[in-house]
């Protein structure tokens, strides 16, 4: 690791608020500079120096996203830091000297776990390329996405845009239901654009009409999500950024105002050494951020039950679309029906109805049995339903076994936004990461650029984690409950902080050299991005996702969707029947019967 790494204010280059390498580190040798930093500021993660000593990072040299963010080190050195907490579990359940034990991750594959939801295959045919010849949605048997997205018009309702303000962009986001949000500016939703450039190009010279601070009051007022594409000062220096400044990354607590109870050692499972081998998860989520949670949980030997809910409208989605029996309302487009095949990896589903008493009481029989309880939607929303995080902590105050709650949201656990809605784009937005992805193209008149891949939801389904598997050590070493909390914006933000620093121009050119990126733009949704990303890793890492020594892909044979090929976990122990794996392929939402019971 280098001993005096430096970087230099690149508001010229980079804009306001941003930090730039003065010199280039290898990618390896980069993340364990940035693991140390992290794990540093991390309380709870132990700063037993012998422990960091344990893991290893290997990969290639250059970067290997567009752009200058450094977001695959990041999430290699989370990955990490979830498997030095996994070996102290080991150590507290049988005695296995976690100093004696190695942590591995290739930084390579920490980069491509951010694109997971393509990373994959079914029937021998990827991901992209289903995409492309629009056989993905054949794979599905119902159509949930009540033509949300159906025309160019829809599709660009969620896009950057260019405001009356000089220099100031703005990201609209249609969410669940485009359709209000484009009344509410007077934009026609059934504008007949043929093309994704011209429905675009209508959309722009509407918002046009508009300064930031009005388009941003605007949907403030009306509840919808958006954000200012704030270049990363702007947004320190907002009170909303200040709040959430004061918190740390990982963050989670024990909460000292529940009823008490005592330790819950974690349990000895016959045939299963993995850390976390009869925890058992509750997950009430929405797209890829939460889900991702339960994920690595899965990964690591959680149980894992994910509940889909049949009835959004008081848990922020608009009342405009009527109860299905068993439905996902969020199967909106290609990109989340991949989300099914990726992120359910490992998990049982089920459906529940928020709306029905009945659904409502199956749901706390499983609370009863749960270590882990992940919600993903606004606090207030899932408060009204019961299940708030005082209502969980009197549940197991009332068991005798204290439980881990984890939130995701997007602006943070507090402050003037905690309950504003937001995805990934709005923390993409807010941070100034879009600014940043912006000026890295070229940019100087404040044009911004959705980052490359889900970063921000991908990051923070990892930090969720990673608070999990602490909350639960700790649970098991001095009783209690937790509380954990993840942040979108605060996932981007991190790569902004001068002690992570930016590549520069040039290091990223040579990435782009290598990889040869296509165009990436304003207008482009994330899928689209996406798709350009993987089109550059499978030119030059072909090894990685094709069978052989050097593969990052593991396979399930017998699953809803038949042969189908996924990424692995990230995290390696050095001890293979510890090591992160998920023993079941992915299901569809509400898979499962209701009365299922814990494993």
């Amino acid at each position: 690791m280098p001993h005096q790494y430096k970087t230099t204010p690149s508001a010229d280059i980079y804009g306001p608020g941003t930090f730039m390498d003065s010199s280039f580190t290898p990618a390896p040798q980069d993340t364990a500079r940035i693991f140390e930093y992290i794990a540093k500021n991390t309380l709870g993660f132990t700063q037993n120096k012998e422990l960091w000593d344990t893991v290893q990072f290997e990969g290639s040299s250059l970067p290997i996203i567009p752009g200058p963010f450094k977001a695959p080190l990041i999430a290699a050195a989370l990955h990490a830091m979830c498997g030095v907490v996994a070996h102290e579990i080991v150590e507290d359940r049988d005695g296995t000297l976690t100093r004696t034990q190695q942590v591995t991750v290739n930084t390579d594959h920490a980069g491509i776990w951010l694109g997971t939801i393509f990373a994959a295959s079914v029937e021998g045919k990827d991901i992209s390329e289903l995409v492309r010849s629009r056989q993905l949605s054949a794979l599905f048997q119902q159509n949930f996405d009540r033509d949300c997205m159906a025309t160019p018009i829809k599709q660009r309702s969620t896009a950057i845009y260019k405001t009356k303000t000089p220099g100031v962009w703005y990201q609209l986001h249609g969410s669940l239901n485009p359709i209000p949000v484009l009344q509410s500016m007077g934009i026609n939703p059934d504008y007949p654009a043929r093309t994704l450039d011209e429905a675009y190009d209508y959309i722009s010279r509407h918002v046009e009409q508009w300064n930031a601070d009005e388009l941003e009051m605007h949907n403030v007022k009306n509840g919808f999500c958006g954000s200012i594409c704030f270049t990363p000062q702007g947004w320190l220096d907002t009170l909303m950024g200040k709040r959430l400044a004061d918190h740390p990354l990982v963050g989670y607590s024990r909460q000292s105002h529940a009823i008490p109870t005592p330790p819950s050692p974690f349990p000895n499972i016959a045939g299963d050494s993995r850390p976390l081998a009869g925890i058992k998860v509750i997950e009430l989520v929405r797209i890829i951020a939460g889900p991702i949670i339960g994920n690595t949980l899965a990964a690591f030997g959680a149980d894992v039950i994910r509940v889909n809910c049949s009835r959004l409208t008081d848990l922020g989605v608009s009342s405009e679309f009527p109860a299905y029996s068993c439905l996902n309302f969020f199967l909106l487009t290609i990109n989340l029906q991949a989300l099914q095949l990726t992120l359910n990896t490992g998990k049982r589903t089920i459906d529940i109805d928020l709306d029905k008493d009945e659904d409502k009481s199956r749901l706390r029989e499983l609370i009863e049995g749960a270590d882990v309880f992940v919600q993903g939607f606004r606090p207030d929303a899932i408060a009204r339903k019961g299940f708030s995080v005082n209502d969980l902590l009197e549940m197991a105050g009332n068991r005798g076994k204290g439980i881990v709650y984890v939130e995701e949201n997007c602006y943070g656990p507090d402050g003037p936004y905690h309950e504003r809605p937001g995805w990934q784009q709005i923390g993409d937005a807010a941070s100034g990461s879009s600014y940043v992805m912006g000026r890295s193209l070229g940019f100087k008149d404040g044009t911004s650029v959705l980052p490359p891949l889900p970063i921000s939801d991908m990051t923070t389904g990892l930090v969720g984690a990673l608070g999990a598997i602490m909350a639960l050590r700790d649970r098991a070493r001095l009783g209690g409950s937790y509380r954990v909390t993840s942040s979108l914006v605060k996932a981007d933000a991190i790569a902004l902080e001068p002690e992570i620093g930016l590549y520069s121009p040039e290091i990223a050119e040579k990435s782009n050299q290598l990889f040869q990126w296509g165009p990436i733009n304003s207008s482009q949704f994330v899928i689209e991005i996406l798709l350009v990303v993987m089109d550059g890793w499978k030119r030059i890492f072909p090894q990685y996702f094709e069978s052989g020594p050097e593969s990052l892909m593991t396979s399930f044979q017998d699953g809803p969707w038949g042969h189908m090929d996924t990424l692995k976990p990230v995290v390696q122990l050095s001890n293979s029947t510890m090591t992160p794996r998920w023993l079941t392929p992915s299901v569809p939402h509400c898979y499962h019967p209701r009365n299922i019971q814990w494993l």
